[in-house]
């Protein structure tokens, strides 16, 4: 499947930076000297670390996810597969959260084979948007897709057509882009021969390109994908929509 990949080029020092839910309002309109949006957010930092973590970090809800420095699969090769028999190291499974929950770590641990665990609100792509942008030493690179699987078609994985590429370039000041379009939906060429059932959920004949939310009841186990060389640290900021 031909990706089309969201660029992000960023420069900043790695910091410590602690993760939190902050308030209930929406983002205000103005933006920051960081190119973020003003006001209240969630933020999540994706960090990544030259070896495995054995520890169980089952409900460690840090607002942060480790991953491994240099690992992952890149979501092209994972197309067509059966979710069944998926390597999680450096997958991220996404979780709508009970009714009065939001954001959360469920399992800060992306590093061994069960993957991490995120929750998000039921209608995150409708009511929120993301921001990103990388960190730490230059060099480092990341991209991060959206995936699913098609439980009417043998279970196999799908991954989004797009993609939110991270760059981590000496001289270039770190700036947040907006990766709405890449985490919180998932873009597909749908075809009504490779994946009937998927098709007949959606109302597809033939061939088509269909945009999706998170959390379509057509696909289930959806998680993000994260092919990660050598970046140290990524950060999504997550705000309500005005």
């Amino acid at each position: 499947m031909k990706q089309r990949i969201g660029f992000i080029a960023a420069f900043m020092c790695l910091t410590a930076a602690a993760l939190l839910l902050s308030g209930g309002a929406g983002a205000g309109t103005g933006t920051t000297g960081n190119g973020a949006p003003s006001g209240s957010h969630y933020t999540l930092n994706i960090i990544g670390v030259p070896k495995g973590k054995s520890a169980d970090m089952t409900g460690n809800n840090g607002s942060r996810i480790f991953v491994l420095l240099n690992g992952g699969e890149s979501a092209t090769s994972l197309n067509g597969t059966p979710y069944k028999a998926l390597d999680k190291v450096n997958t991220i499974s996404l979780t709508p959260a009970p009714a009065g929950e939001s954001f959360g770590v469920l399992d800060a641990n992306a590093t061994d084979s069960t993957g991490a665990a995120f929750q998000l609100p039921a209608d995150v792509s409708s009511s929120w948007t993301v921001w990103a942008r990388a960190l730490g030493t230059p060099g480092g690179s990341a991209i991060q897709t959206t995936c699913a699987n098609s439980f009417l078609d043998a279970g196999q994985i799908l991954c989004s057509d797009q993609s939110a590429m991270y760059f981590r370039t000496k001289g270039v000041k770190s700036s947040f882009t907006p990766v709405t379009n890449q985490l919180l939906f998932i873009d597909l060429t749908v075809d009504s021969t490779a994946t009937p059932g998927l098709a007949s959920c959606l109302g597809v004949s033939g061939t088509q390109s269909v945009t999706l939310s998170l959390f379509n009841g057509c696909l289930q186990n959806y998680f993000w994908n994260y092919d990660n060389n050598g970046l140290k640290l990524m950060q999504l900021r997550f705000y309500a929509a005005s």
